[in-house]
């Protein structure tokens, strides 16, 4: 049976997102969604933009492709830069001409800055150095979150009381864009207004216990390494492209470089991906909890996939219902 022979629930001018952390899942249930509903894919992470970047950023096969469209994927080369307000302009782009086919846009990911821009899109997005931005971030996740209202309070006062209320990731990110742009974060939302309204969506969070979480970041990245990452990584050194670029900065490509050029072992490579896997983990559950809308909707994702769709069914029809 074809997509589009599939039967279309009445979703019009609605969008699906599934989110959570990475590991939980979201794939394999939009692959579940597109046997019952005429579907089309937009990715929300922030690395499967990259060509070139398949292995290291878990990014679906041609043959999952070919029965699922999918949009976001395969965008720029390691070398530009994508940001998260690109993301938005693209993907209200991608959400128009899967709505005009008849079908339900399903937006799969777990990058927050990219959700953001579409479910609450405050101001447009500055355009950050991503290289700059990942060493900033990494330093600002060490802190405590003494510390990070320190700094809000310094670098910008009108935003202390929602940022610190907001915990650590909004804290950082007021932190992230004063230092980056040289503006504060409270007057990009005066000088830079959002171009776009809210997008209408059912947001589905999936759900795992965090031992869950790390046990399968485990096997992902065992799964990485037989799959060839190291062949990856080498070539993409080989056609030219090095550590500063935007895409080389993704968690895993930057670690086996340093194996590539002989700075640590494969043993030590392994442990460094995971543990920084692991590491964003947490910061999507952070910004999981601080951030997204109250009407999100979480499905325990340790149940069997057709029961996560069943819920997710039962979500959509309650949206219809409400409308």
């Amino acid at each position: 049976m074809s997509i589009r022979e599939r039967s279309i629930a009445p979703f019009e001018g609605i969008s699906l997102v599934l989110t959570g952390p990475t590991t939980s899942g979201k794939t394999a249930l939009s692959v579940e969604l597109s046997q019952r509903l005429s579907i089309e894919v937009i990715s929300m992470d922030s690395r499967q933009v990259y060509k070139g970047m398949d292995i290291g950023t878990d990014k679906v096969t041609a043959e999952h492709r070919e029965m699922i469209p999918h949009h976001g994927l395969d965008l720029v080369t390691p070398r530009q830069r994508y940001s998260a307000g690109q993301f938005g302009r693209d993907a209200r782009r991608w959400v128009d001409g899967i709505a005009s086919r008849g079908g339900l846009p399903v937006i799969v990911g777990g990058s927050g800055f990219f959700l953001r821009t579409l479910l609450s899109p405050m101001f447009t997005e500055p355009c950050l150095d991503p290289l700059r931005r990942e060493r900033l971030r990494e330093w600002l996740g060490a802190q405590s979150n003494d510390t990070l209202s320190k700094f809000v309070r310094a670098l910008d006062p009108d935003r202390v009381e929602v940022s610190v209320a907001g915990g650590p990731q909004r804290m950082a990110r007021t932190i992230e864009v004063s230092l980056l742009t040289g503006m504060t974060l409270s007057r990009w939302h005066v000088e830079a207004p959002a171009e776009a309204p809210c997008l209408p969506a059912v947001v589905i969070v999936l759900n795992l216990p965090r031992e869950e979480i790390d046990r399968r970041i485990e096997e992902r990245v065992c799964r990485m390494m037989e799959r060839g990452l190291e062949r990856e990584v080498r070539e993409l050194l080989a056609g030219g492209y090095g550590d500063t670029d935007p895409g080389m900065t993704a968690t895993g490509y930057r670690e086996m470089s340093m194996y590539v050029r002989g700075d640590a072992s494969l043993a030590e490579v392994k442990r460094k991906i995971v543990a920084s896997t692991k590491r964003y983990s947490r910061r999507q559950l952070t910004w999981i909890r601080h951030q997204l809308p109250d009407h999100a909707v979480t499905i325990d994702a340790t149940q069997p996939v057709d029961l996560q769709a069943d819920l997710v069914l039962q979500a959509l029809n309650a949206r219809v219902g409400q409308v």
